[in-house]
């Protein structure tokens, strides 16, 4: 099947949300927010309202826009608007501290920033350095239900700047609406995602708006199949490219309902806003699988009713690794599927997954048709060099049409992982005789114990298979010169009381240690075990263990058992 291709002249924002007017859905529910409801035609209204705000204030096309919000209707209406006037957007956390999000500031240098009010004022020394800008829209902090356009006031630490409430911004906008989306071409910028942040200061990867048309018509489409009757939610926010793909580009573009929520996603507000809204499609991450599964337990030990997740088609899983044992508890507890995939911001979303009908637990699944997959040894200088054997371990190399350009300002990373088609992922992984991928870690997270390489990722699936474990985190520390595993553990509620004593907690480490002692080669076994009742998370919902490391690097982090 040939790959999709697109016209010369395209727009994202016409991709997703102004086709859905000519296709005559524009009645159709777009957005649920609590319990407001906004159809396609509203939210096309509101957007073009924002481009002639952008339009009426200066702001360029291809001037950037950073868009700084909680998962409410304001993030459609900002995204599609900017997208429409030609924009570039990049997107941050708003509850990011307030050194990190001056860093974006200076780094996208916006000329136009749309953010929450405090959030704003967090940034007003970085806002009053950034000579090329020309708006900051406030957009008020509200509770799931609320309404995001009540007029805010401007606070006195941003006087003198182009400040608007977002409803000043539409109200001005409308006089300069337009009714067709800017002439864009395919290739021309649309967004910038940003990695992680794990190895040093987020870097953007530079995508054309064609990059995510493209992913959303071989995945969204014709991989794991969205509908238009479908209603989706999601764990990561939307500033997160995962959760900007499943929970808005990937329903708007099927003409489907996207659900939004504006708190932090705890298992108590999932559980709610499930309820709510009987979404089909839950985008979700493997932490929130475990604490779902822990919330059922809880509910059903007090004698309340236990969770219902029936009307959900299936679970997106991605962002980190998914244990077998996790999968298995949840699939047979919930009775709906799960499809674990890999993507990453250089290649916009997955490229790899497992699907409807076909999963195999502990595999990522097989190649999303369009892109292709290569395994090749560490010191590959390009996706030229011979495959490694089949069943062996290197790095992953993809090739795809929504690969990005390359890293703003950072020509030498950009050299190291973009080579034309192809994008290095630096993950390691091995391909089967079938075609699935399996993961075995980042080439820099793999431990050195005894002179034998050892995956962190097998021992955090060994771990989830004890009665007691309900996450667990490895990473290498150093004990007189050597590196060996150390296990950051989150017990399930009912060992929590077993380890609640020095010595239960002991007894209880030593069994874990000799848990995994039984099932692999004994140099792979922690040698200190923590118990901790989080793990710490990235912005995007992984396991931050990069702060994990950082303790240890300082002496800072507990010794454990």
């Amino acid at each position: 099947m040939a790959p999709p291709t697109f016209p010369e002249l395209f727009n994202l924002a016409d991709y997703c949300l102004f086709n859905r007017l000519k296709e005559g859905r524009g009645n159709h529910t777009a957005v649920r927010f609590g319990n407001r409801s906004y159809t396609y035609d509203l939210v096309a209204t509101v957007s073009r309202a924002l481009r002639g705000h952008l339009l009426a204030r200066g702001v360029t096309r291809e001037g950037r826009v950073l868009l700084l919000l909680h998962d409410t209707p304001a993030y459609p209406w900002a995204l599609f608007g900017a997208l429409h006037h030609g924009c570039v957007v990049a997107m941050g956390n708003p509850d990011a501290p307030p050194a990190d999000l001056a860093y974006l500031v200076e780094y996208t240098r916006a000329q136009a920033v749309i953010a929450l009010t405090r959030t704003a004022v967090s940034l007003g020394p970085a806002l009053r350095d950034d000579d090329l800008l020309r708006t900051v829209v406030l957009v008020p902090e509200v509770e799931t239900g609320g309404d995001v356009t009540t007029k805010v006031e401007h606070p006195e630490d941003l006087q003198g700047l182009p400040v608007s409430s977002l409803q000043e911004a539409l109200a001005e906008g409308k006089a300069h609406m337009k009714d067709t989306p800017r002439p864009t071409r395919r290739d021309e910028v649309a967004l910038w995602l940003f990695t992680s942040g794990s190895t040093g200061k987020p870097k953007a990867a530079m995508h054309a708006h064609r990059d995510f048309a493209f992913n959303t018509e071989v995945y969204a489409k014709g991989t794991v199949g969205y509908r238009p009757e479908d209603v989706t939610v999601s764990v990561p926010r939307l500033f997160f490219g995962y959760a900007t793909g499943t929970n808005l580009f990937f329903p708007f573009a099927v003409g489907a309902t996207t659900a939004l929520f504006a708190e932090r996603p705890t298992p108590e507000v999932l559980c709610r806003e499930i309820e709510r809204h009987r979404p089909t499609v839950v985008t979700n991450v493997p932490t929130m699988m475990a604490k779902l599964l822990d919330e059922d337990l809880a509910r059903t030990a007090v004698g309340k009713e236990p969770l219902d997740l029936s009307g959900v088609r299936f679970h997106l899983s991605a962002g980190e690794a998914l244990p077998p044992t996790l999968l298995s508890r949840f699939t047979e507890r919930f009775k709906t599927d799960v499809y674990d995939g890999i993507g990453s911001a250089e290649l916009f979303h997955i490229y790899c997954t497992n699907r409807p009908g076909d999963v195999k637990p502990g595999s990522l699944g097989r190649a999303v048709e369009g892109y292709t997959l290569r395994i090749l040894s560490s010191d590959a200088e390009g996706p030229g060099a011979p495959e490694l054997p089949t069943g062996e371990t290197g790095v992953l190399w993809v090739k795809g049409d929504s690969v990005a350009f390359g890293y703003f300002h950072d020509r030498d990373k950009s050299w190291g992982t973009f080579h034309g088609h192809w994008c290095r992922t630096g993950d390691l992984f091995r391909i089967d005789g079938d075609g699935y991928l399996w993961f075995s870690g980042r080439a820099d997270d793999l431990l050195k114990v005894g002179g034998v390489w050892v995956a962190p990722t097998e021992v955090e699936e060994c771990l989830l298979q004890h009665p007691a474990v309900s996450l667990a985190a490895v990473l290498g520390y150093e004990d007189e010169g050597l590196v060996k595993p150390k296990a950051y553990v989150v017990l399930r509620d009912d060992a929590r009381v077993e380890a609640a004593t020095e010595e239960g907690a002991r007894v209880l480490a030593e069994a874990l240690k000799a848990h995994v002692k039984e099932r692999l080669s004994p140099h792979k076994y922690p040698r200190r075990v923590v118990f901790v009742g989080e793990l710490p998370r990235t912005d995007r919902g992984k396991v931050d263990k990069k702060s994990l490391k950082d303790a240890e690097a300082r002496g800072e982090a507990p010794r454990g058992y």
